[in-house]
Protein backbone atom coordinates (compact mmCIF):
# COMPACT_ATOMS: atom_id res chain seq x y z
CA UNK A 1 0.00 0.00 0.00
CA UNK A 2 1.28 2.97 -0.77
CA UNK A 3 2.11 5.64 1.81
CA UNK A 4 0.11 8.44 2.27
CA UNK A 5 1.66 11.57 4.26
CA UNK A 6 2.36 15.32 5.09
CA UNK A 7 5.45 16.35 4.56
CA UNK A 8 7.35 20.04 5.49
CA UNK A 9 9.86 21.10 3.50
CA UNK A 10 11.79 24.57 4.68
CA UNK A 11 14.21 26.22 1.05
CA UNK A 12 14.75 29.48 3.20
CA UNK A 13 14.32 30.40 6.55
CA UNK A 14 15.79 28.02 8.39
CA UNK A 15 19.73 28.59 8.35
CA UNK A 16 19.41 32.01 8.25
CA UNK A 17 17.38 34.88 9.11
CA UNK A 18 15.81 36.44 5.97
CA UNK A 19 14.45 34.95 2.27
CA UNK A 20 11.66 32.32 4.12
CA UNK A 21 10.13 29.78 1.31
CA UNK A 22 8.89 26.94 3.16
CA UNK A 23 6.88 23.79 1.38
CA UNK A 24 3.95 21.78 2.43
CA UNK A 25 2.96 18.63 0.93
CA UNK A 26 -0.13 16.18 1.39
CA UNK A 27 -0.53 12.71 -1.07
CA UNK A 28 1.55 9.97 -1.98
CA UNK A 29 4.96 9.61 -1.12
CA UNK A 30 6.84 11.44 -4.05
CA UNK A 31 3.36 12.56 -5.17
CA UNK A 32 2.29 15.17 -2.50
CA UNK A 33 0.36 18.13 -4.01
CA UNK A 34 2.01 21.06 -2.59
CA UNK A 35 1.33 24.39 -0.71
CA UNK A 36 3.69 27.09 -0.35
CA UNK A 37 4.24 29.41 2.48
CA UNK A 38 5.75 32.87 2.15
CA UNK A 39 8.34 33.37 -0.43
CA UNK A 40 11.13 36.34 0.57
CA UNK A 41 14.41 37.98 -0.19
CA UNK A 42 17.67 38.60 1.78
CA UNK A 43 19.71 41.92 1.00
CA UNK A 44 22.85 42.23 -1.21
CA UNK A 45 26.10 43.75 0.71
CA UNK A 46 29.13 44.59 -1.36
CA UNK A 47 31.04 42.47 0.91
CA UNK A 48 30.10 39.03 -0.16
CA UNK A 49 27.62 40.12 -3.21
CA UNK A 50 28.59 42.84 -5.23
CA UNK A 51 26.30 44.24 -7.46
CA UNK A 52 23.49 41.97 -6.42
CA UNK A 53 20.23 43.50 -6.18
CA UNK A 54 18.22 40.41 -3.99
CA UNK A 55 19.12 37.15 -2.84
CA UNK A 56 16.10 34.55 -2.39
CA UNK A 57 15.95 30.93 -2.11
CA UNK A 58 15.87 28.37 -5.06
CA UNK A 59 13.10 26.98 -5.81
CA UNK A 60 13.86 24.67 -8.71
CA UNK A 61 12.90 21.75 -6.29
CA UNK A 62 9.42 23.09 -6.17
CA UNK A 63 9.46 24.13 -10.08
CA UNK A 64 10.17 20.50 -11.01
CA UNK A 65 6.80 19.48 -8.82
CA UNK A 66 4.94 22.79 -10.63
CA UNK A 67 1.80 20.12 -12.15
CA UNK A 68 1.14 19.42 -7.98
CA UNK A 69 1.50 23.30 -6.77
CA UNK A 70 -1.69 24.34 -5.69
CA UNK A 71 -1.14 27.93 -3.88
CA UNK A 72 1.20 30.50 -2.16
CA UNK A 73 0.16 31.80 1.32
CA UNK A 74 1.62 34.63 2.80
CA UNK A 75 1.77 35.12 6.74
CA UNK A 76 2.87 38.59 6.13
CA UNK A 77 4.04 41.66 4.37
CA UNK A 78 7.40 41.81 5.44
CA UNK A 79 10.25 41.95 2.41
CA UNK A 80 11.88 38.78 3.59
CA UNK A 81 8.34 36.72 3.55
CA UNK A 82 7.14 38.34 -0.10
CA UNK A 83 10.16 40.19 -1.85
CA UNK A 84 10.63 37.12 -4.17
CA UNK A 85 6.45 36.45 -4.98
CA UNK A 86 7.02 37.93 -8.29
CA UNK A 87 9.86 35.74 -9.00
CA UNK A 88 7.84 32.30 -8.04
CA UNK A 89 4.77 33.79 -9.96
CA UNK A 90 6.44 34.64 -13.01
CA UNK A 91 6.94 30.34 -13.27
CA UNK A 92 4.12 28.97 -11.33
CA UNK A 93 0.55 30.00 -12.49
CA UNK A 94 -0.81 29.83 -8.59
CA UNK A 95 -3.56 31.59 -6.67
CA UNK A 96 -1.70 33.81 -3.81
CA UNK A 97 -3.79 34.08 -0.77
CA UNK A 98 -2.97 36.62 2.38
CA UNK A 99 -5.05 38.73 4.33
CA UNK A 100 -5.96 42.76 3.33
CA UNK A 101 -2.76 44.80 3.64
CA UNK A 102 -0.11 42.22 2.39
CA UNK A 103 -2.20 41.73 -0.22
CA UNK A 104 -2.59 45.09 -1.06
CA UNK A 105 0.96 45.04 -1.02
CA UNK A 106 2.01 42.33 -3.31
CA UNK A 107 -0.22 43.14 -5.77
CA UNK A 108 1.44 46.65 -6.63
CA UNK A 109 4.62 44.37 -6.42
CA UNK A 110 3.30 42.37 -9.45
CA UNK A 111 1.57 45.31 -11.32
CA UNK A 112 5.44 46.46 -11.25
CA UNK A 113 6.95 43.47 -12.70
CA UNK A 114 3.74 43.52 -15.52
CA UNK A 115 2.10 40.57 -13.94
CA UNK A 116 -1.56 40.31 -13.14
CA UNK A 117 -2.16 41.53 -9.74
CA UNK A 118 -5.56 39.74 -9.79
CA UNK A 119 -3.77 36.51 -8.57
CA UNK A 120 -3.44 37.93 -5.10
CA UNK A 121 -6.58 36.97 -3.22
CA UNK A 122 -7.35 38.41 0.12
CA UNK A 123 -8.90 36.21 3.00
CA UNK A 124 -10.44 37.39 6.15
CA UNK A 125 -8.62 35.05 9.08
CA UNK A 126 -10.19 32.81 10.99
CA UNK A 127 -12.71 31.00 11.14
CA UNK A 128 -12.73 31.55 7.21
CA UNK A 129 -10.95 28.25 5.43
CA UNK A 130 -9.02 28.37 2.52
CA UNK A 131 -9.24 25.05 0.18
CA UNK A 132 -5.80 24.97 -1.66
CA UNK A 133 -5.93 20.89 -3.09
CA UNK A 134 -6.05 18.51 -0.24
CA UNK A 135 -4.82 20.76 2.38
CA UNK A 136 -7.62 23.32 4.56
CA UNK A 137 -5.84 26.63 5.41
CA UNK A 138 -6.70 29.19 8.00
CA UNK A 139 -5.37 32.20 9.31
CA UNK A 140 -4.55 32.97 12.75
CA UNK A 141 -4.08 36.24 13.83
CA UNK A 142 -0.97 37.09 15.55
CA UNK A 143 0.98 40.06 16.73
CA UNK A 144 4.20 41.34 14.90
CA UNK A 145 5.88 44.16 14.13
CA UNK A 146 3.82 44.88 10.94
CA UNK A 147 -0.22 44.85 10.42
CA UNK A 148 -2.14 42.00 9.90
CA UNK A 149 0.27 39.06 10.60
CA UNK A 150 -0.88 35.88 10.78
CA UNK A 151 0.31 32.10 11.78
CA UNK A 152 -1.81 29.41 9.59
CA UNK A 153 -3.17 26.16 10.53
CA UNK A 154 -2.96 23.53 7.77
CA UNK A 155 -4.87 20.75 8.05
CA UNK A 156 -5.46 17.34 5.55
CA UNK A 157 -7.43 14.35 6.24
CA UNK A 158 -6.20 14.43 9.87
CA UNK A 159 -2.83 15.76 10.25
CA UNK A 160 -2.61 19.58 11.53
CA UNK A 161 -0.10 21.66 11.57
CA UNK A 162 0.60 25.21 13.00
CA UNK A 163 3.16 27.34 11.05
CA UNK A 164 3.58 30.55 13.04
CA UNK A 165 5.34 32.74 10.93
CA UNK A 166 6.98 35.74 12.58
CA UNK A 167 4.86 36.14 16.25
CA UNK A 168 4.91 37.69 19.33
CA UNK A 169 2.25 37.58 22.25
CA UNK A 170 1.71 40.98 22.64
CA UNK A 171 -1.31 42.73 24.31
CA UNK A 172 -0.88 46.01 23.31
CA UNK A 173 0.20 45.89 19.85
CA UNK A 174 -1.44 49.73 19.04
CA UNK A 175 -2.48 48.67 15.60
CA UNK A 176 -5.34 45.41 15.44
CA UNK A 177 -6.02 43.33 18.31
CA UNK A 178 -4.17 41.52 20.75
CA UNK A 179 -2.75 38.32 21.07
CA UNK A 180 -5.94 35.87 21.74
CA UNK A 181 -4.55 32.94 23.68
CA UNK A 182 -7.81 31.58 24.01
CA UNK A 183 -8.06 31.35 20.49
CA UNK A 184 -4.96 29.65 20.04
CA UNK A 185 -6.14 27.08 22.56
CA UNK A 186 -9.20 26.37 21.04
CA UNK A 187 -8.06 25.96 17.56
CA UNK A 188 -5.65 23.31 18.71
CA UNK A 189 -7.71 21.48 20.96
CA UNK A 190 -8.59 18.80 18.09
CA UNK A 191 -4.21 17.81 18.41
CA UNK A 192 -1.61 19.49 16.54
CA UNK A 193 1.25 17.18 15.20
CA UNK A 194 3.80 19.82 14.58
CA UNK A 195 4.24 23.67 15.76
CA UNK A 196 6.36 25.21 13.10
CA UNK A 197 8.01 27.67 14.95
CA UNK A 198 9.90 31.40 15.34
CA UNK A 199 12.94 31.13 16.64
CA UNK A 200 14.40 34.57 16.09
CA UNK A 201 14.37 35.54 19.82
CA UNK A 202 15.15 32.29 21.52
CA UNK A 203 18.16 33.13 22.96
CA UNK A 204 16.32 36.28 24.69
CA UNK A 205 15.03 35.03 27.88
CA UNK A 206 13.52 38.28 29.02
CA UNK A 207 9.86 38.92 28.93
CA UNK A 208 9.26 40.91 25.61
CA UNK A 209 8.16 44.39 25.96
CA UNK A 210 4.13 45.54 24.20
CA UNK A 211 4.64 47.86 21.30
CA UNK A 212 2.47 50.20 23.46
CA UNK A 213 5.51 50.64 25.75
CA UNK A 214 7.12 52.87 23.13
CA UNK A 215 4.74 55.59 22.52
CA UNK A 216 5.54 57.13 26.19
CA UNK A 217 9.07 56.94 25.86
CA UNK A 218 9.21 58.63 22.49
CA UNK A 219 7.14 61.11 23.90
CA UNK A 220 9.23 61.94 26.80
CA UNK A 221 12.13 62.09 24.44
CA UNK A 222 10.64 65.06 22.35
CA UNK A 223 9.31 66.87 24.10
CA UNK A 224 13.06 67.36 25.58
CA UNK A 225 15.03 67.86 22.18
CA UNK A 226 15.46 71.03 20.13
CA UNK A 227 16.06 71.12 16.33
CA UNK A 228 14.71 68.52 13.75
CA UNK A 229 14.21 65.15 14.78
CA UNK A 230 14.73 62.48 12.46
CA UNK A 231 13.42 58.64 13.01
CA UNK A 232 13.79 56.15 11.16
CA UNK A 233 12.27 52.37 11.53
CA UNK A 234 11.08 50.06 9.47
CA UNK A 235 8.56 51.31 6.75
CA UNK A 236 6.15 48.56 7.62
CA UNK A 237 6.20 48.78 11.19
CA UNK A 238 2.90 51.06 11.10
CA UNK A 239 2.39 50.99 14.94
CA UNK A 240 5.83 51.81 15.40
CA UNK A 241 5.15 54.92 13.08
CA UNK A 242 2.22 55.88 14.45
CA UNK A 243 3.50 56.69 17.60
CA UNK A 244 6.16 58.27 16.74
CA UNK A 245 3.73 60.53 14.87
CA UNK A 246 1.52 61.01 17.49
CA UNK A 247 4.26 61.63 19.75
CA UNK A 248 5.50 64.76 17.10
CA UNK A 249 2.06 66.25 17.24
CA UNK A 250 1.92 66.41 21.12
CA UNK A 251 5.36 68.34 21.05
CA UNK A 252 4.38 70.78 18.68
CA UNK A 253 6.26 69.10 15.55
CA UNK A 254 4.92 68.51 11.68
CA UNK A 255 5.54 64.99 10.61
CA UNK A 256 7.32 64.64 7.02
CA UNK A 257 7.05 61.20 5.44
CA UNK A 258 11.10 60.92 3.58
CA UNK A 259 11.40 57.73 1.29
CA UNK A 260 9.35 55.73 -1.02
CA UNK A 261 8.59 53.16 1.34
CA UNK A 262 7.44 55.32 3.90
CA UNK A 263 4.99 56.94 1.54
CA UNK A 264 3.75 54.08 -0.07
CA UNK A 265 3.67 51.42 3.57
CA UNK A 266 1.24 54.76 5.36
CA UNK A 267 -1.29 54.85 1.72
CA UNK A 268 -1.60 51.40 2.34
CA UNK A 269 -2.62 51.20 5.60
CA UNK A 270 -5.01 53.96 5.24
CA UNK A 271 -6.45 52.10 2.00
CA UNK A 272 -7.48 49.00 3.70
CA UNK A 273 -7.90 50.40 7.33
CA UNK A 274 -5.57 49.53 9.33
CA UNK A 275 -4.11 52.85 10.22
CA UNK A 276 -6.46 54.81 11.51
CA UNK A 277 -6.01 58.63 13.41
CA UNK A 278 -2.34 58.58 12.09
CA UNK A 279 -1.79 62.20 11.79
CA UNK A 280 -1.37 64.13 8.37
CA UNK A 281 1.56 64.89 6.77
CA UNK A 282 3.09 67.84 5.23
CA UNK A 283 5.56 67.82 1.95
CA UNK A 284 8.71 68.29 2.41
CA UNK A 285 8.25 71.75 0.49
CA UNK A 286 6.11 72.47 3.22
CA UNK A 287 8.51 71.23 6.30
CA UNK A 288 11.31 73.72 4.61
CA UNK A 289 8.80 77.46 5.69
CA UNK A 290 8.47 75.68 9.08
CA UNK A 291 10.81 76.53 12.13
CA UNK A 292 13.19 73.56 12.69
CA UNK A 293 12.40 72.67 16.08
CA UNK A 294 8.48 72.14 14.59
CA UNK A 295 9.46 69.42 12.14
CA UNK A 296 9.40 65.35 12.70
CA UNK A 297 11.29 63.77 9.76
CA UNK A 298 10.31 59.96 9.51
CA UNK A 299 12.46 58.01 6.72
CA UNK A 300 13.29 55.03 5.87
CA UNK A 301 16.52 53.48 5.93
CA UNK A 302 16.90 51.82 9.69
CA UNK A 303 19.67 49.06 8.06
CA UNK A 304 21.87 51.90 6.61
CA UNK A 305 20.81 50.93 2.63
CA UNK A 306 22.92 53.07 0.80
CA UNK A 307 20.21 54.49 -1.13
CA UNK A 308 17.62 55.33 1.63
CA UNK A 309 16.44 58.92 2.95
CA UNK A 310 18.51 58.48 6.04
CA UNK A 311 21.60 58.06 4.44
CA UNK A 312 21.47 60.71 1.96
CA UNK A 313 20.69 62.90 4.80
CA UNK A 314 23.55 61.24 6.43
CA UNK A 315 25.72 62.94 3.52
CA UNK A 316 23.85 66.03 3.05
CA UNK A 317 20.17 67.49 2.09
CA UNK A 318 17.35 65.00 0.64
CA UNK A 319 14.27 66.84 -0.80
CA UNK A 320 15.50 70.20 0.02
CA UNK A 321 15.94 68.88 4.34
CA UNK A 322 19.03 68.73 6.04
CA UNK A 323 19.71 67.67 9.60
CA UNK A 324 22.72 70.01 11.27
CA UNK A 325 24.60 70.09 14.48
CA UNK A 326 22.52 70.42 17.28
CA UNK A 327 19.49 68.02 15.78
CA UNK A 328 19.12 64.57 16.55
CA UNK A 329 18.36 61.14 15.04
CA UNK A 330 16.90 58.57 16.75
CA UNK A 331 16.88 54.96 15.11
CA UNK A 332 13.51 53.36 16.34
CA UNK A 333 14.95 50.03 15.23
CA UNK A 334 17.29 46.99 15.82
CA UNK A 335 19.97 46.18 13.27
CA UNK A 336 19.21 42.94 11.61
CA UNK A 337 22.50 40.64 11.74
CA UNK A 338 24.39 41.53 8.99
CA UNK A 339 23.86 45.28 8.84
CA UNK A 340 26.32 46.39 11.42
CA UNK A 341 29.00 47.95 8.94
CA UNK A 342 26.33 50.17 7.06
CA UNK A 343 24.18 50.77 9.91
CA UNK A 344 27.59 51.81 11.61
CA UNK A 345 28.15 53.51 8.08
CA UNK A 346 25.54 56.38 8.30
CA UNK A 347 25.43 56.72 12.35
CA UNK A 348 29.48 57.95 12.18
CA UNK A 349 28.80 60.27 9.46
CA UNK A 350 25.80 61.92 11.47
CA UNK A 351 28.01 61.82 13.96
CA UNK A 352 31.04 63.84 12.86
CA UNK A 353 28.82 66.36 11.30
CA UNK A 354 27.56 66.96 15.18
CA UNK A 355 24.20 65.64 15.02
CA UNK A 356 23.01 63.58 17.87
CA UNK A 357 22.10 60.01 17.50
CA UNK A 358 19.68 58.02 19.54
CA UNK A 359 20.25 53.87 19.23
CA UNK A 360 18.66 51.03 21.01
CA UNK A 361 21.12 50.49 23.37
CA UNK A 362 18.88 50.78 26.05
CA UNK A 363 15.37 49.38 24.61
CA UNK A 364 13.73 52.55 24.86
CA UNK A 365 12.57 53.64 21.78
CA UNK A 366 12.32 50.01 19.89
CA UNK A 367 10.56 46.52 20.80
CA UNK A 368 11.47 43.54 18.83
CA UNK A 369 7.94 42.02 17.14
CA UNK A 370 9.39 38.13 18.17
CA UNK A 371 8.57 36.02 20.73
CA UNK A 372 11.46 35.44 23.44
CA UNK A 373 11.54 32.57 25.27
CA UNK A 374 8.50 32.82 27.89
CA UNK A 375 6.57 33.57 25.08
CA UNK A 376 7.43 30.55 23.15
CA UNK A 377 7.08 28.53 26.39
CA UNK A 378 3.34 29.82 26.25
CA UNK A 379 2.72 29.12 22.81
CA UNK A 380 3.85 25.76 23.55
CA UNK A 381 1.57 25.24 26.56
CA UNK A 382 -1.40 26.90 24.36
CA UNK A 383 -0.58 24.47 21.62
CA UNK A 384 0.21 21.06 23.24
CA UNK A 385 1.69 19.96 19.77
CA UNK A 386 3.00 16.34 19.42
CA UNK A 387 6.32 17.89 18.31
CA UNK A 388 8.18 21.57 18.02
CA UNK A 389 10.01 22.33 14.20
CA UNK A 390 12.23 25.64 14.50
CA UNK A 391 12.02 27.25 11.79
CA UNK A 392 12.63 31.33 11.30
CA UNK A 393 16.48 31.79 12.70
CA UNK A 394 19.90 30.94 11.58
CA UNK A 395 21.36 27.67 12.64
CA UNK A 396 22.18 28.09 15.73
CA UNK A 397 19.03 29.57 16.36
CA UNK A 398 17.63 26.40 15.19
CA UNK A 399 19.62 24.18 17.58
CA UNK A 400 19.21 26.18 20.55
CA UNK A 401 15.32 26.34 19.85
CA UNK A 402 15.19 22.54 19.80
CA UNK A 403 17.06 22.41 22.81
CA UNK A 404 14.77 24.95 24.73
CA UNK A 405 11.67 22.78 23.66
CA UNK A 406 12.99 19.85 24.96
CA UNK A 407 13.85 21.22 28.30
CA UNK A 408 10.06 22.23 28.35
CA UNK A 409 9.20 18.50 27.58
CA UNK A 410 8.50 18.71 23.96
CA UNK A 411 9.57 16.50 21.22
CA UNK A 412 11.65 18.52 18.93
CA UNK A 413 13.82 18.71 15.61
CA UNK A 414 16.08 20.36 13.87
CA UNK A 415 15.48 20.83 10.12
CA UNK A 416 17.35 22.81 8.39
CA UNK A 417 16.52 24.20 4.54
CA UNK A 418 16.67 21.27 2.47
CA UNK A 419 15.42 18.73 5.18
CA UNK A 420 12.26 16.60 4.57
CA UNK A 421 10.22 16.14 7.62
CA UNK A 422 7.54 14.17 7.52
CA UNK A 423 4.41 15.45 9.93
CA UNK A 424 2.36 12.64 9.42
CA UNK A 425 5.00 10.28 11.66
CA UNK A 426 7.04 12.93 13.30
CA UNK A 427 10.63 11.73 11.52
CA UNK A 428 12.97 13.41 9.51
CA UNK A 429 13.32 11.37 5.66
CA UNK A 430 17.09 10.48 4.53
CA UNK A 431 15.57 12.27 0.94
CA UNK A 432 17.03 15.68 0.98
CA UNK A 433 15.17 18.74 -1.38
CA UNK A 434 17.70 20.66 -3.58
CA UNK A 435 18.59 24.14 -2.01
CA UNK A 436 20.16 27.40 -2.23
CA UNK A 437 20.13 30.81 -3.04
CA UNK A 438 19.21 32.27 -6.39
CA UNK A 439 20.34 35.85 -7.59
CA UNK A 440 18.47 38.81 -9.05
CA UNK A 441 21.76 40.66 -10.78
CA UNK A 442 20.06 43.15 -12.79
CA UNK A 443 17.25 41.58 -15.08
CA UNK A 444 18.16 37.75 -14.37
CA UNK A 445 18.29 35.12 -11.71
CA UNK A 446 21.39 33.53 -11.74
CA UNK A 447 22.57 30.65 -9.37
CA UNK A 448 24.84 31.87 -6.78
CA UNK A 449 27.20 28.92 -7.42
CA UNK A 450 27.88 30.96 -11.57
CA UNK A 451 30.69 32.50 -9.84
CA UNK A 452 29.49 36.08 -10.71
CA UNK A 453 30.02 37.47 -7.50
CA UNK A 454 33.71 35.57 -6.99
CA UNK A 455 34.81 37.75 -10.47
CA UNK A 456 33.59 40.52 -9.11
CA UNK A 457 35.01 40.31 -5.78
CA UNK A 458 38.24 39.29 -7.18
CA UNK A 459 38.52 42.22 -9.51
CA UNK A 460 37.67 44.20 -6.47
CA UNK A 461 40.75 42.84 -4.54
CA UNK A 462 42.94 42.30 -7.77
CA UNK A 463 42.16 44.30 -10.21
CA UNK A 464 41.75 43.98 -13.83
CA UNK A 465 44.41 43.86 -16.81
CA UNK A 466 42.25 43.36 -20.36
CA UNK A 467 44.87 42.27 -23.02
CA UNK A 468 43.62 42.38 -26.98
CA UNK A 469 45.42 40.78 -30.11
CA UNK A 470 45.01 41.00 -33.61
CA UNK A 471 46.92 37.96 -35.23
CA UNK A 472 47.48 36.87 -38.81
CA UNK A 473 46.05 33.77 -39.70
CA UNK A 474 49.31 32.33 -40.36
CA UNK A 475 51.71 32.84 -39.28
CA UNK A 476 50.22 33.49 -35.65
CA UNK A 477 52.63 36.91 -34.84
CA UNK A 478 50.72 39.19 -33.18
CA UNK A 479 49.87 42.58 -35.92
CA UNK A 480 48.86 44.41 -32.43
CA UNK A 481 48.55 44.60 -28.77
CA UNK A 482 46.79 46.62 -26.60
CA UNK A 483 46.54 46.37 -23.01
CA UNK A 484 44.07 48.39 -20.12
CA UNK A 485 44.89 48.07 -16.61
CA UNK A 486 42.11 48.57 -14.23
CA UNK A 487 41.93 48.84 -10.31
CA UNK A 488 45.80 48.00 -9.82
CA UNK A 489 49.47 49.71 -8.00
CA UNK A 490 50.62 52.36 -10.27
CA UNK A 491 53.57 50.82 -12.60
CA UNK A 492 55.03 52.90 -15.45
CA UNK A 493 56.18 49.73 -17.76
CA UNK A 494 53.11 48.15 -17.07
CA UNK A 495 50.71 51.09 -18.05
CA UNK A 496 52.53 52.00 -21.30
CA UNK A 497 52.07 48.16 -22.67
CA UNK A 498 55.60 47.68 -23.22
CA UNK A 499 56.35 44.90 -20.82
CA UNK A 500 53.38 42.86 -21.70
CA UNK A 501 53.32 42.98 -25.07
CA UNK A 502 56.80 42.14 -25.12
CA UNK A 503 56.23 38.69 -23.76
CA UNK A 504 53.04 37.59 -25.02
CA UNK A 505 54.76 38.72 -28.68
CA UNK A 506 58.09 36.81 -27.47
CA UNK A 507 55.71 33.68 -26.66
CA UNK A 508 53.64 34.14 -29.92
CA UNK A 509 57.02 33.45 -31.83
CA UNK A 510 57.97 30.20 -29.77
CA UNK A 511 54.50 28.78 -30.84
CA UNK A 512 54.68 29.96 -34.24
CA UNK A 513 53.81 27.03 -36.85
CA UNK A 514 52.20 25.34 -34.41
CA UNK A 515 48.55 24.54 -34.42
CA UNK A 516 47.40 26.39 -31.04
CA UNK A 517 43.28 27.37 -30.83
CA UNK A 518 42.33 30.67 -29.88
CA UNK A 519 41.11 29.51 -26.39
CA UNK A 520 44.73 27.89 -26.14
CA UNK A 521 46.33 31.34 -26.74
CA UNK A 522 43.77 33.11 -24.41
CA UNK A 523 45.18 30.91 -21.21
CA UNK A 524 48.72 31.21 -22.50
CA UNK A 525 48.29 34.99 -22.36
CA UNK A 526 46.23 35.19 -19.06
CA UNK A 527 48.61 33.49 -17.30
CA UNK A 528 52.08 35.35 -18.68
CA UNK A 529 50.02 38.49 -17.51
CA UNK A 530 49.17 37.09 -14.48
CA UNK A 531 52.53 35.71 -13.52
CA UNK A 532 53.92 39.55 -14.83
CA UNK A 533 51.73 41.69 -12.83
CA UNK A 534 52.09 39.05 -9.91
CA UNK A 535 55.71 40.25 -10.01
CA UNK A 536 55.21 43.89 -10.54
CA UNK A 537 52.82 44.88 -8.05
CA UNK A 538 51.96 41.54 -6.23
CA UNK A 539 48.67 41.54 -7.25
CA UNK A 540 46.84 38.75 -9.38
CA UNK A 541 44.32 40.34 -11.68
CA UNK A 542 41.48 39.13 -13.29
CA UNK A 543 42.60 38.62 -17.13
CA UNK A 544 40.38 39.14 -20.30
CA UNK A 545 41.91 38.04 -23.30
CA UNK A 546 40.32 39.11 -26.73
CA UNK A 547 41.78 37.66 -29.73
CA UNK A 548 41.07 38.98 -33.32
CA UNK A 549 41.65 36.85 -36.37
CA UNK A 550 42.63 39.42 -39.21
Amino acid sequence: MTEVRMIYVPLGGAGEIGMNMYVYGFGPRDREQIVLVDSGVMFPDMETTPGVDLIMPDFSWVLERQDRVEALFLTHAHEDHVGAVPYVLEELDIPVFARPFTAELVRRKLEESGLNPGRVRSVKPTPEVVEAGPFSVQFIPVTHSVPESSSLLLEAQDVRVIHTGDVKLDQDPVIGPPFEPGLWSELARPGVNALVCDSTNVFVSRNGRPEGSVGPEVARLFAGTEGVIAATTFASNLARLKQLAEAAVTSGRSVVLLGRAMVRMVEIGRLTGVLDSFPGAISPEDARRLPRNRLLLLTTGSQGEQRSATSQLSQGKFRGLELVAGDTLLLSSKTIPGNERSVARVVNRFSARGIRVIDDGEELYHVSGHANRPDLSELYRLVDPGCIVPMHGEHRHLVEHARFAAECGFLSFTVPNGTVFNVSELRIEEEQASNGRLYLDGTELVEAESGITRTRLKMARMGLACVSIAVDRNPRVPRSIKVRLFGLPSDPELEDETEIARLVTADMRRINGRSVSDDDLRARVRKLVQKLVRERTGKSPEVGVMVHRL
